[in-house]
């Protein structure tokens, strides 16, 4: 009984660690599909297509731009470089 606790307890300890981490995938799946939640919304409300496409791109372009600009720092990678050892003649 003490060893289910103690799992509970380290896995509630993990959820909270990287709640931060969650929130920002959540955020990411609703931006990656805002441009399906307007165009269906458009739809229900009885536009046509020219403008449900149009604006759904929009949407979506503005969605991923601001993706990038939240989660930029994922994309960043570093590079490890060492000192070369220069050799006298």
């Amino acid at each position: 009984m003490v060893l289910v606790f103690s799992w509970i307890k380290k896995e509630l300890m993990y959820l909270k660690d990287s709640f931060s981490e969650i929130i920002k995938g959540f955020i990411l799946v609703i931006l990656a599909s805002a441009g399906l939640g307007c165009a269906l919304f458009l739809r229900y409300l009885g536009f046509n297509g020219t403008f449900i496409t149009s604006f759904g791109i929009i949407t979506e372009i503005i969605s991923l731009l601001v993706c990038y600009f939240l989660f930029r720092g994922y994309l960043k990678t570093e590079e490890k470089t060492e000192p070369s050892k220069s050799k006298k003649i």
